[in-house]
């Protein structure tokens, strides 16, 4: 049988975590967020002619 090994991935940094969750839930907060369309309008602008830069927060 294989034996397993750990990927970077399994590896949780709590701290680190906690951290980026405070952090996103006060940009939510805030309003410092960018909606799903105007997210897929830039991918979808990717190796195009007319490729858009990429989207602002909208700050509430």
């Amino acid at each position: 049988m294989a034996e397993e090994t750990e990927s970077l991935f399994d590896q949780v940094d709590e701290a680190a975590e906690a951290e980026a969750l405070a952090e996103a839930e006060a940009d939510i907060a805030a309003g410092r967020t960018i909606s799903h369309e105007r997210v897929v309008e830039w991918v979808r602008s990717w190796g195009t002619d007319h490729e858009l830069p990429p989207p602002e927060c909208d700050e509430a």
